[in-house]
């Protein structure tokens, strides 16, 4: 259940998945989750005693998500819940939920893959504390994150999308390669060694250096404390590591081990399985294809840390379910997704691993799927436990791209941490100038 992240510049994992809810952008995606379904509707079981619900979800691609949904729906015996499958690709999904929320037609319940700060500020999304609280342990703290504002939670999560560096076995046991890479120098070097002894470039990461799989990654990698915005929100990316980090990426793509570009964007897995690379950038979402093709010559590993000093990194993305304040039914929606998404382990097996590939947002149900308990899924478990970020719902478009053009120019041209630590602090000011409206 990749979903389709668009922006004016690139397409990032987290700006992806925001895009794809029609919010502000931000790093598996549309165009691979995207099919060819369409709208429409159905109550589930007519009784009239019972209140009505509507509830909407962007359209996946997978095969069997939309019956799943319906399914899910009917089965419910507490309301009649309506289910409106939204066709299209890009922000088409997130857009019609933005049209909806201002008018006199909004769902009940429906999926944003990010919280719209603005959103909670016109009072359109309830408070969801009194379902949560008591479970908030039962969730990682980088699937909780995203979806609060001034402490108090509107989004339920209903699948977790982590990225890593997919490898293969076979091709660093021929480069003599014993140990995976857990700093930024170690992958530097095992590029190196992996495509001479292989012939083919090390490792795909997307046809823009990076940038866009990389970006927000790469900041988490950098050490401890170094993130995008601070728990007080305040702009806190312009740190030496940080650019440090950055210039290693540069150096790791000034070997000419990295394939510059394919066919296909970072988020399908197409270059790693036609043997174009012995390393590639990829999403969980990926792993059955690899499976498929590779048995058990593959492996997962998250980005390295910048040194010893800091641990590796991955992101914690996905969709979330989310209740309309201003509804009829507000207490009625709001016991539809907890039933859904706390109570209901069989739901939250079936709807991520039965369809596509993806771990359930609660730690003990993710702990309980078998599909998730042995080989790399269990290591993607691991790696998503271990180290899984997430950015504030107060990162919004604009930091966004304002983000990324420097990190463009640092991976792209290089230079020295001078200029690269310039390059943030620019980036840093326009950055803290948005956060001033979003606060």
């Amino acid at each position: 259940m990749s979903q389709n992240q668009s922006s004016s510049n690139s397409f990032t994992r987290r700006r992806f998945l925001q895009y794809s809810g029609g919010l502000a952008l931000s790093g598996s995606l549309l165009a691979a989750c995207a099919g060819t379904g369409a709208g429409g509707g159905g109550t589930a079981n007519g009784n009239s005693n019972l209140p009505n619900l509507t509830q909407w979800y962007h359209q996946y691609g997978e095969k069997g998500t939309e019956q799943a949904v319906r399914s899910y729906a009917k089965n419910y015996t507490k309301a009649n819940v309506t289910v409106k499958w939204v066709a299209g690709v890009g922000n088409a999904y997130g857009n019609s939920v933005n049209t909806a929320l201002l008018g006199s037609s909004a769902p009940d319940i429906f999926e944003q893959s990010a919280l719209s700060v603005d959103q909670v500020k016109q009072g359109l999304l309830a408070p969801l504390d009194d379902i949560f609280a008591a479970h908030k342990d039962d969730f990682l703290p980088a699937s909780v994150k995203p979806f609060t504002v001034n402490g108090h939670v509107y989004a339920i999560k209903m699948l977790n999308d982590p990225t890593f560096i997919y490898y293969r076995k076979s091709m660093f046991q021929k480069a003599n390669i014993t140990k995976i890479p857990t700093t930024i120098d170690e992958l530097i070097d095992a590029a190196k060694k992996v495509s001479a002894a292989n012939n083919v470039k090390s490792i795909y990461i997307g046809p823009d250096a990076g940038v866009d799989a990389l970006h927000q990654i790469a900041i988490w990698a950098s050490g401890p404390q170094q993130d995008l915005l601070s728990a007080d929100n305040k702009v806190i990316f312009n740190t030496d590591r940080v650019a440090n980090m950055y210039l290693k990426i540069h150096e790791l793509n000034a070997t000419g081990n990295v394939l510059p570009d394919a066919t296909d964007f970072w988020w399908s897995i197409n270059p790693f399985l036609n043997g174009s690379v012995a390393m590639q950038w990829c999403g969980l979402w990926a792993m059955p294809q690899v499976v498929t093709a590779l048995k058990d010559d593959f492996g997962i590993f998250p980005l390295p840390g910048l040194d010893a000093q800091s641990d590796p990194a991955t992101v914690d993305g996905g969709w979330a379910e989310m209740v309309y304040a201003k509804g009829k039914n507000v207490a009625a929606a709001k016991a539809y997704v907890e039933s859904l998404w706390i109570d209901n382990a069989t739901v939250q097996k079936d709807w991520n691993v039965a369809y596509g590939f993806h771990i359930p947002p609660r730690v003990s149900t993710s702990a309980q799927t078998d599909k998730l308990k042995t080989g790399p899924a269990a290591d993607a478990v691991n790696i998503l436990n271990k180290y899984g970020h997430s950015a504030t719902p107060y990162w919004n478009a604009a930091m966004e791209t304002y983000l990324e053009d420097a990190v463009s120019k640092i991976l792209k041209g290089g230079g020295t941490a001078s200029n690269a630590k310039t390059l943030l602090d620019q980036a840093a000011e326009k950055c803290n100038t948005e956060l001033q409206k979003e606060l």
